[in-house]
């Protein structure tokens, strides 16, 4: 019984040993074991990596797993947007994201040169943006209606409309002062910006202004245009009256000559003259024999 004790004891602490001797490494992670904490190197003096499987190790190792898989970073995300200055003074509020990898190459420095990685690669990410953000210049202001907006806004303006420069920028410098780190930069990505507010109803303002004045002049060229087209129908219709009483003319004319070559105008004049003087109420006659006998 004794014997059949011990013998179930020692294989119970056989297991529990070797269990702790075992590791399993998942796809897409590297593993470094770690001796009296010093990590383990291969025969060529580099860090040992050990890719995904079952693995051995002694009891008294440690073992730490790195993820090579892509890492995001969310500066301002749950905690709000993140202030940041621009080179007028323009202070913004700011979301972005950072996309990254730990290097398999590099893992020395992100495992062992930093001790809060995550923490430090925000920091570093934050640095560097706000460094680009800084130096962003905005427009001269210009007494353009069409630009107006956009020159109020001053550098802000340009950094939401050149977003995508913007980013280029920051992945430029982002890219070379990761490495160092042993760290890949993939993308970053400035999800969103938020003016301060009396430069947001200043924008809100200026833009309503804008649509009203653009408002104002399509409605005044309408109008415009209305009333040039009514004008030039006027003279048309004016053109058309002046050539019908031409035609008017010239055909009476061109009867008075026939009747003047035929001899009859006088009596055709004498006619018309009693014609109108019998549709008339009123006729004044004027005597020329009285006016010269009372001159004298």
């Amino acid at each position: 019984m004794f014997l059949t004790g011990l013998l179930v004891g020692f294989v119970l602490f056989f297991w529990w040993v070797a269990k702790d001797c075992f590791f399993r490494v998942e796809e897409g992670q590297v593993a470094v074991v770690i001796r009296f904490g010093a990590a383990r190197h291969g025969p060529d003096g580099k860090l040992l990596l050990h890719g995904p499987g079952l693995h051995f190790k002694w009891a008294f190792e440690e073992v730490k797993v790195v993820s090579l898989r892509e890492q995001l970073i969310t500066l301002g995300g749950e905690a709000g947007a993140e202030p940041m200055m621009l080179n007028d003074g323009t202070v913004i509020r700011l979301q972005s994201m950072l996309r990254y990898a730990p290097q398999r190459d590099g893992i020395a420095k992100y495992l062992f040169g930093l001790h809060h990685r995550k923490e430090h690669v925000a920091g570093l990410f934050s640095s560097l943006l706000r460094n680009e953000i800084a130096n962003v210049k905005g427009p001269v202001m210009k007494a353009d209606l069409k630009t107006l907006g956009d020159d109020l806004g001053g550098s802000f303006a340009l950094v939401r409309r050149d977003r995508k420069l913007l980013n280029d920028r920051i992945a430029d410098f982002a890219r070379k002062e990761l490495q160092d780190y042993g760290v890949n930069f993939e993308a970053v990505d400035i999800t969103d910006l938020h003016p301060p507010d009396e430069l947001a109803d200043a924008l809100n303002a200026v833009m309503s202004a804008r649509a009203e004045a653009e408002s104002m002049r399509f409605r005044s060229q309408s109008e415009c245009a209305q009333r040039v087209m009514s004008a030039e129908q006027g003279v048309a219709i004016a053109q058309t009256r002046a050539a019908a009483v031409e035609e008017e003319i010239t055909e009476l004319g061109r009867h008075l000559s026939e009747l003047d070559k035929s001899g009859v105008l006088d009596a055709y004049l004498s006619r018309r003259r009693a014609e109108v003087l019998s549709e008339s109420r009123t006729v004044y006659v004027k005597d020329d024999q009285k006016q010269l006998g009372g001159g004298r």
